[in-house]
């Protein structure tokens, strides 16, 4: 988890670069980060029921050596000079495809070898793995794309998600017994299966949304950090490369607070109570570029990022913990599906800055997340009772 965050975040801080030197425009720059996350709407279902029928860790090589390989094309592309949005937002998007059927894979496989007693401590180290990946990989190739260009950046993510899928290799002959042996239907019936407990669960159902609802109005306030770091902030792309740390620092100092908590760390009421004071701290940071400046901003982006992370872990966990074992995968394939709804916070959040700027654009996301929760508190009862 750590090797590989470090090429997810590399990837996100070069293609937001990237991005805004091809086109200027922050919209493009959602649209970018959209296509890093579309297909995880739609691969959601078929990834978790995947991660059902084969054996986990193989499929989490194979999709970081997959994304290593988008990588690599597109630094190529860059280095020769013949990079453009096209080829961009093309590759973007089939890693995108790899990266759903990882993120199935790995809920259920941290399941399989923690157990169900310890999976939110479990889904809490791998989360501070992931999240100094993403510090290391944040502040790294900022510095790489301002000392050597986006090419090379993109050869350095690369390298971080083939080194993620060779530190499984020792997992191939260690793997825990699967939980169950894969089904006997076809991948399509295992699918339908998967859209009738969505339709069946409200409890499942109510996840979801408010999963969903975070990606959208919450964590997509990260496609407005290249903006903010050029043209608010005047800061570079090291400044982007810190306030990507800054994220990074964040989701780690939430995690170690649920660490300490252990499984008693709390279920829907704590979800809600955190989606909105996640939502609350984003409009915080809309506000703190006009009146702290980067310090602030650096500040208020930790504080935002350990609400984030808890909402994460929270939904996360409540997912795995509300299905039998044989649908693990098939939680994970759901929190897939929910997350996959980024792109739309991604575009109506560049929208937002393109016509009336970073701060409404972040204040107006923030604000809508802090009302969903409160409405999930009212209509959600068996969400707000797990």
């Amino acid at each position: 988890m750590l090797l590989n965050s470090v090429g997810m975040m590399g990837e996100v801080v070069v293609l937001g670069w990237l991005t805004l030197e091809l086109t200027d425009s922050p919209f493009l720059v959602g649209v970018a980060m959209g296509m890093r996350a579309l297909p995880l709407f739609f691969v959601g279902a078929p990834a978790g029921a995947l991660a059902d029928r084969f054996p986990r860790h193989r499929l989490l090589m194979v999709t970081s050596a997959g994304q290593a390989l988008t990588a690599s094309a597109l630094g190529m592309l860059t280095l020769l000079g013949f990079v453009s949005l096209a080829p961009v937002l093309a590759l973007t998007l089939a890693a995108g495809v790899f990266r759903g059927v990882e993120h199935a894979a790995r809920q259920s496989y941290t399941h399989d070898v923690v157990g169900g007693p310890a999976l939110m401590p479990g889904f809490a180290v791998l989360g501070v793995a992931m999240r100094a990946g993403w510090l290391l990989g944040s502040l790294g190739v900022g510095a790489v794309i301002a000392r050597f260009g986006s090419g090379v950046a993109y050869l350095a993510v690369a390298a971080g998600f083939l080194a993620g899928a060779a530190a499984l290799l020792p997992a191939s002959a260690a793997a825990p017994a699967r939980a169950t042996s894969p089904g006997s239907g076809s991948l399509w019936r295992s699918v339908a299966a998967f859209f009738t407990a969505v339709r069946t669960d409200r409890a499942l159902l109510g996840l979801m949304l408010l999963t969903g609802g975070a990606e959208v109005l919450g964590f997509a306030h990260q496609a407005l950090l290249p903006s903010m770091a050029r043209d608010v902030l005047h800061a570079g792309p090291e400044g982007l490369g810190v306030l990507n740390g800054a994220r990074s620092v964040g989701g780690i100092l939430g995690l170690l607070a649920a660490m300490a908590r252990g499984s008693t760390l709390g279920g829907g009421a704590l979800f809600l109570v955190v989606l909105a004071f996640f939502g609350t701290s984003l409009v915080g940071l809309g506000v703190a570029p006009h009146v702290v400046g980067l310090a602030g901003v650096v500040l208020v982006l930790i504080v935002a990022n350990a609400a984030g992370a808890l909402a994460d872990l929270l939904a996360q966990s409540l997912l795995q913990l509300s299905v039998p074992p044989h649908l693990r995968g098939q939680a994970g394939g759901a929190w897939v599906v929910a997350i996959g709804l980024a792109p739309l916070g991604q575009l109506q959040i560049g929208a937002l800055a393109s016509l009336f700027g970073v701060s409404v654009a972040l204040g107006a996301s923030g604000l809508g997340l802090a009302a969903l929760a409160a409405a999930g508190a009212l209509w959600l009862p068996r969400v707000r009772r797990l």
